[in-house]
């Protein structure tokens, strides 16, 4: 399984560079998710981990199409009401697409239009979905029986959730509240890193 940290676009740029470049050699991944900052603010993050060893293929950028093309990040996270994965990939074939889904029905559409990997959720209850019933993690049984694309599991996977993700074999997790809501991310990061890596 691979581990996927998301950020949670409540800190400054300094302080969510700096959590990130804490956890960057015990995660697979990092999604830049930071919705309420400007364009600027993003590619003044990027390139602050790039020029502190952050590997360009570690970076995923949400939604952002146009910095992730601009900066030559080889992948792009869409959400559900996003730009269309379908049309994405027409007119960038070389950019890697994610897309967030909420149903297996909605996994199956994305995959058919192209889609790299899809990230499902929210799995369990989550502060970032206040008062949403979580969708579970059962479909992703279903997921990983019909699809052929990666399926990461998303939604208050915590290290006593994370047995029942692992229960039902997706590809990933990816973790956002566990990992940038503490002031130890390495520790919490290397534990969920260990967990999921040095599974039986």
């Amino acid at each position: 399984m691979k581990l996927i940290a998301v950020t949670d676009d409540r800190q400054s740029v300094k302080a969510v560079a700096e959590k990130i470049i804490a956890i960057k050699d015990v995660i697979d991944f990092v999604q830049i998710r930071e919705k309420s900052k400007s364009v600027l603010e993003i590619v003044s993050l990027i390139e602050y981990l790039l020029n502190n060893g952050m590997k360009k293929e570690k970076i995923i950028i949400n939604d952002r199409l146009d910095v992730a093309l601009c900066m030559d990040i080889p992948t792009v996270h869409l959400p559900e009401h996003g730009l269309p994965v379908k049309m994405v990939k027409k007119c960038y074939p070389q950019i890697k697409v994610g897309c967030s889904v909420h149903s297996f029905e909605k996994a199956k559409e994305v995959e058919t239009d192209g889609a790299d990997y899809i990230l499902y959720g929210h799995c369990f209850e989550t502060n970032s979905k206040q008062g949403l019933a979580p969708n579970g993690v059962e479909p992703i049984l279903q997921m990983k029986k019909e699809l052929s694309i990666p399926v990461y599991a998303i939604g208050g996977i915590t290290l006593e959730t994370l047995p029942s993700i692992q229960a039902v074999g997706p590809d990933g997790v990816a973790i956002m509240s566990s990992i940038f809501a503490t002031d130890e991310p390495y520790s919490i990061t290397k534990t969920f890193s260990e967990a999921i890596h040095h599974e039986k």
